[in-house]
Order: C-alpha cells, then sequence, then structure tokens
C-alpha cells in the first residue's frame, strides 16, 4: 500500500538510535503514522517538527506501521524558534492534532488552517491561534454559534455559552444555570474546557503543552 501526499510534520519521536516514529498531517489523507529510517542521524535533509513536504508512506498492509519517504520543502517552525509563546502555540497545536485526529482521515479544511495559523505565528500574530482551536472544535462537530440567544433568539446581551451545544445564551436565560456555563468573550480557557471534554469522551487527556498554554 502506498499513499503520497503533501504534509506537515507534527511529531516526531525517537525509536531507537537511528529511526523516528513520525506523524504527518497530510492534505488527503489526514494523520499518517509511520517509520523514518535515519531521522536521529540525518546530517542533511534531516526532519524537523514543522516542516512541510511531500509525505510518501510504503506498507505491505494497511494495518502495519508503515515507512516515510519525507521530502521537506520548507520548514514553518523556523521563524519562531526565538519566540518561546509562539513556539508554544504551534506546538500545542501539533500536540492535539495528534492526540484527538484519527489516523488515516482527511481534515482538508483543518490541514489548509494549520498551516495558515504556521504562517500567521511567524508574523506575530498569536491571536490566530484561538481561532484555529475555534476551527477545530467546529471540525470535531462541536462548532460555536455566537449569533443569537439559544432559549429565547435574541441577539443584545450575550454573556454565556452552553457547553453541551456550543451556543450562545443570554443574561436572563442564563441567570438560572450561570454556574454550568462558560463566560463570553470565548478565550483559550473556554476552549480548552472543551477539549478536555473531548479527549475524556476519547479516554486521554489535553495535552501538556495545551494545558500549559496561557492567556494571549
Amino acid at each position: 500500500m502506498k499513499l503520497e501526499s503533501v504534509g506537515l510534520l507534527i511529531n516526531l519521536r525517537p525509536f531507537n538510535e537511528r529511526d523516528c516514529v513520525a506523524r504527518v498531517f497530510t492534505r488527503e489523507y489526514g494523520v499518517l503514522v509511520g517509520m523514518m529510517r535515519g531521522a536521529v542521524v540525518a546530517k542533511k535533509n534531516r526532519p524537523l517538527l514543522g516542516q512541510v513536504g511531500v509525505a510518501v508512506w510504503n506498507a505491505r498492509l494497511d494495518t502495519q506501521l508503515g515507512v516515510f519517504h519525507w521530502d521537506a520543502e520548507k520548514n514553518l517552525s523556523a521563524p519562531l524558534m526565538l519566540d518561546s509563546v509562539r513556539l508554544m502555540c504551534m506546538n500545542s497545536a501539533f500536540d492535539i492534532l495528534g492526540t484527538l485526529l484519527p489516523e488515516r482521515e482527511p481534515y482538508v479544511a483543518l490541514y489548509d488552517d494549520t498551516c495558515l495559523l504556521c504562517q500567521k505565528l511567524a508574523t506575530g500574530d498569536t491571536g490566530a491561534y484561538l481561532d484555529w482551536e475555534i476551527g477545530l472544535l467546529r471540525e470535531l462537530g462541536y462548532a460555536l454559534d455566537l449569533s443569537h440567544c439559544s432559549g429565547c433568539g435574541g441577539v443584545d446581551n450575550l454573556c454565556y455559552l452552553s457547553p453541551r451545544t456550543g451556543r450562545a445564551v443570554c443574561a436572563d436565560c442564563g441567570a438560572p444555570y450561570v454556574n454550568k456555563l462558560y463566560p463570553l468573550p470565548v478565550n483559550l480557557n473556554v476552549t480548552l474546557r472543551f477539549l478536555e471534554s473531548i479527549c475524556a469522551q476519547q479516554g486521554t487527556d489535553v495535552p501538556y503543552m495545551r494545558r500549559m498554554l496561557k492567556l494571549i
């Protein structure tokens, strides 16, 4: 079995003294997991997190751990290396993708959004990370609707967000349930609560890098 697509290297974990197990978020096939031979000792064209390139994944059977041929074209993480906050945003996004996305299920819009996030972080736009997380929640079936109150339909005095429906709630409708609702506006604390719920459903934890990310 052979799969080929442009992709973003989001995780690289040493397997032995020479090789790494890699996760590549590809445009056509979603997250692919496989071995990168010689990644630890490579002196030229060494695989690095944040690289965009062409990934060719090969396996005899589709249930096996495949092997990558990786041809990097650009390193989106290079401009972030001297800024800890921007680098943390990128690593948080990569860890969330590796934790929550199933293997070999395409998320084309999310792939494009992730590449765009890296480009915006390179310009210093750390606020783009919150937009990326809101888009991620939408792709995972938790679209946030802040256009009107889910109780009365009004558009004024929207103060809360329902953790069950992801829809806005006005002050009057939310008053009896204030302890169960999330406050608006949406920030990284609010999106973190949704991520915690999704991770709990999958029997895992929110990645450490995301939990360490401070409000931007």
